[in-house]
């Protein structure tokens, strides 16, 4: 049983491994759960705790990408509002226990209920097409310091997701 090191790994992808065949099509959950942008943040907590993903591509009707949330998205948002989601139960807490402060996370939770996520969503998405190469998306998803790729036709319409760990499952199951 070996580790495949830095080294390994540039060797391997350059001298025609697998990844260099590989196109984000290969690669990509086709399955996409998203939401558009009148979505409250409530109901997107409860699709992040209900399906345990950490982003949510934002459509409109005709399916095209007009941006990503992410759970940093969120809990960005509510700390400006002193309140912290618990996004595994799906409901709210603050950090607070003076009686005094009370009345504002409450009404931090009533504003997180009802705003949608057009407001917080990040508006300039990455995103890669099916046959964009699988060292690409990689070499994007590393130098953008993202997690999660969109993938989409040329049109905009969202066709898919790639998450850092589908590249990791994919190598996996190629024995790359």
């Amino acid at each position: 049983m070996g580790y495949l090191s830095e080294k390994g790994s540039r060797k391997s992808l350059s001298q025609g491994g697998v990844l260099m065949k590989v196109q984000a099509k290969d690669v990509m959950n086709p399955k996409v759960i998203s939401v558009t942008t009148g979505t409250t943040l409530k109901e997107a907590v409860r699709i992040f705790a209900d399906h345990k993903i950490s982003a949510l591509p934002v459509v409109d009707m005709e399916e095209k990408l007009m941006g990503i949330l992410s759970e940093s998205d969120i809990v960005d948002y509510s700390s400006k509002l002193h309140v912290v989601p618990m996004l595994d139960s799906s409901g709210w807490i603050s950090p607070y226990e003076n009686p005094g402060e009370i009345f504002d996370y409450k009404q931090g939770f009533e504003l997180l209920e009802k705003t949608v996520v057009e407001k917080i969503m990040s508006k300039k998405v990455v995103t890669v097409q099916k046959e964009t190469p699988g060292p690409e998306v990689a070499r994007i998803m590393k130098k953008k310091k993202i997690n999660h790729v969109p993938v989409v036709d040329k049109k905009g319409k969202l066709c898919g997701i790639i998450a850092r760990a589908d590249m990791i499952n994919f190598l996996a199951s190629t024995g790359e």
